[in-house]
């Protein structure tokens, strides 16, 4: 009685899996005409084979090589014309959304790293030409460097993200901007607080975390960056601030810590380790003399 609705469990979602992978796959018309706001140079390139190393090669192998992974359908070749007819902003997208086997990357890599892996794929595009979006302004201002800075009130109540502009010896606040503020933590960012805006200092005001454990000095590594990253590129700063509860906690690589080598690993789980292999070992030599009794009365 319990197989059956597994089963059918089972079945809906291989039935889904397989209409996700035959079915055109659609990118949002905004989507599909995104492009880059910064132009694709050598850096870039090389910053995105680096990526497409590390995140894209074991399925999609080595451009025009095609020795992509035995999937159903199968990953397309970079160098293919399955790939390469897709505009900048399909690429983005399809990169950042993923679908059925194609695993979303936007928790993975910001924009700026997709962009980086898509000027690296069109230089397997000897016919592409780039087209540069126009950079987004500010109140009407088109600024040549946009920066964050992260200031803590001397009570550690708050935290402020301060936006500005810059255009030669301007400096001017952005208001009207959202900003998100993270702590950094071991397995991830943890967001402080919630998103945002600028007002008309461009200031963006958080409420201190409340009882998050810092270092042994309460030190705790944040990030404030822009949440249109999309529009905007890349803005984010990073600080270290004293408004954590001071927290003596060994590091990963102490010994006992879980866990770096067989001398540091705490010694319950040793114990259990070795005590769980003599068991099992202790059955096998069990059953062993079992089959050799047998074995003996048999003859």
């Amino acid at each position: 009685m319990i197989l059956k609705p597994i089963f059918f469990v089972v079945l809906n979602f291989v039935t889904v899996v397989l209409l996700a992978q035959t079915t055109p796959w659609e990118v949002p018309a905004d989507r599909n005409s995104k492009l880059s706001t910064a132009e694709f140079t050598d850096q870039n390139r090389n910053t995105g084979k680096d990526l497409y190393q590390t995140n894209c090669k074991s399925c999609h192998g080595d451009p025009g090589k095609n020795n992509i992974i035995k999937l159903v359908p199968p990953p397309p070749d970079p160098a293919a014309i399955q790939l390469q007819q897709n505009t900048d902003g399909s690429l983005h997208y399809k990169i950042s959304e993923g679908r059925g086997a194609m695993p979303s990357f936007k928790n993975v890599l910001n924009s700026a790293d997709i962009w980086n892996i898509i000027a690296f794929l069109r230089t397997f595009n000897k016919d592409y030409r780039q087209q540069l979006a126009v950079k987004p302004t500010f109140g009407g201002e088109l600024f040549d460097k946009v920066e964050l800075k992260l200031i803590a009130d001397q009570s550690n109540t708050t935290i402020t993200a301060q936006l500005t502009g810059i255009k030669g010896a301007l400096v001017k606040p952005i208001s009207g901007l959202e900003v998100k503020l993270f702590a950094v933590r071991y397995f991830g960012n943890l967001i402080v607080d919630k998103p945002m805006d600028t007002n008309i200092e461009g200031k963006a005001l958080f409420a201190c975390p409340k009882n998050l454990p810092g270092d042994a000095s309460g030190n705790i590594s944040l990030i404030a960056q822009l949440s249109n990253e999309d529009l905007f590129g890349l803005v984010k700063t990073e600080s270290t601030m004293t408004i954590g509860l001071p927290t003596d906690r060994p590091p990963l690589n102490e010994p006992r810590a879980l866990w770096n080598v067989v001398r540091k690993t705490p010694i319950w789980l040793l114990v259990t380790y070795l005590a769980s292999v003599l068991i099992v070992w202790g059955f096998i030599v069990v059953v062993l003399l079992k089959l050799r009794t047998i074995s003996k009365l048999g003859e």
